[in-house]
């Protein structure tokens, strides 16, 4: 981890521990909710930032994840945090068959089949009545605490939902630094180049989708917990696909904060537009979302982080000449005093 980033987590750590304690119930749910948009777009950045596969069928996985830990819980009294790790394997193993049928394809061919496949899982879920079908699940709330992550107030959910974060930011910082994030970045730069040297294209795209949904699944999981109730339009609709691309594309595709930056903006003007215009303002989100990401593309394809970090380079370079040029002054000789004439 770089400098710039430690610098960033230690900020970031000082502030989330002063968070609940300046708080109160309405906004701690207001930032729970940045702290989740910002894990799973932390989880998609692995799969659409690293390795370049844009997929916008994400809510497929954190679906899976919300409906695997609720049904366990639900017909087998099985934990939750057992539920939460089965989950984010039944969404790992699905990827194999999400990858099998889209990563045949390239580009906005790839983006439009993972849509395609993420509307049939939706479709499957919203019929299929041992899981509740289109009318949901609700999570029982008769047993509490934190074996069973059922809490009556907010608090507990706050440091739950910023531990997964956390998790969720180290694998990547791992990933960032390890083989696999060098044949990613191959993958997405140079993938010819990449195949030459050996490395295994379809698989690494695989490992990296596999890894990804599975953190997905792991957020959609705590979502069900938090929310008590799910259904197909609340944790397997596109617009949730589209919000987890949105955050790492605003905020910086490829970066280890740049989700977390994007999730902040997001959350934060689909909250005030919903309190602002209510029933009546729907989709006015969307359509802010759809403006922001204009201006990212046209003056700042690199996001809000690639923006910070050319802000701070030209700082930097500004400062360098300056700097330069009283180095290299030469000294004025000043002769002895008793050589003066």
């Amino acid at each position: 981890m770089n400098h710039k980033n430690l610098y960033f987590s230690v900020l970031a750590l000082a502030a989330a521990l002063v968070v609940p304690m300046v708080t109160d119930a309405s906004h701690l749910n207001l930032v729970i909710l940045v702290l989740l948009a910002a894990q799973t777009g932390v989880a998609w950045n692995i799969v659409g930032g690293y390795a370049g596969q844009v997929s916008l069928g994400h809510a497929a996985f954190y679906g899976l994840g919300a409906y695997a830990s609720t049904l366990l819980l639900l017909k087998f009294g099985v934990n939750p945090w057992i539920g939460m790790l089965a989950g984010g394997l039944v969404a790992a193993l699905l990827s194999l068959a999400f990858g099998w049928s889209c990563f045949r394809l390239k580009g906005h061919y790839f983006a439009m089949a993972t849509i395609a496949v993420a509307e049939l899982v939706q479709i499957f879920f919203t019929e299929w009545d041992y899981a509740g079908a289109a009318v949901g699940l609700y999570v029982p709330m008769d047993r509490q605490g934190w074996l069973w992550v059922n809490f009556p107030t907010k608090q507990p959910y706050y440091w739950i939902a910023l531990a997964l974060l956390a998790l969720t930011l180290a694998a990547n910082a791992w990933i960032e630094r390890s083989f696999l994030g060098y044949y990613f970045r191959a993958i997405k730069d140079e993938p010819d180049a990449a195949r030459s040297i050996g490395v295994n294209i379809a698989r690494y795209k695989q490992v990296a989708l596999s890894v990804s949904a599975f953190f997905t699944a792991l957020g959609g999981s705590l979502y069900a917990q938090k929310e008590l109730y799910i259904d197909p339009g609340s944790v397997l609709s596109t617009a949730l696909s589209i919000k987890m691309a949105l955050v790492s594309i605003l905020g910086g595709v490829g970066t280890l904060f740049g989700p977390v930056v994007g999730s902040v903006v997001l959350t934060s003007i689909e909250e005030f537009t919903r309190i602002l215009f209510g029933g009546t303002g729907r989709g006015t989100d969307t359509i802010i979302y759809a403006g922001l990401i204009i201006v990212i593309a046209v003056f700042y394809p690199s996001g809000v982080m690639g923006w910070f970090n050319n802000w701070t380079r030209r700082r930097r370079e500004a400062r360098q000449p300056a700097s330069d040029a009283a180095a290299q002054r030469p000294a004025v000789a000043q002769a002895p005093a008793g050589e003066a004439s």
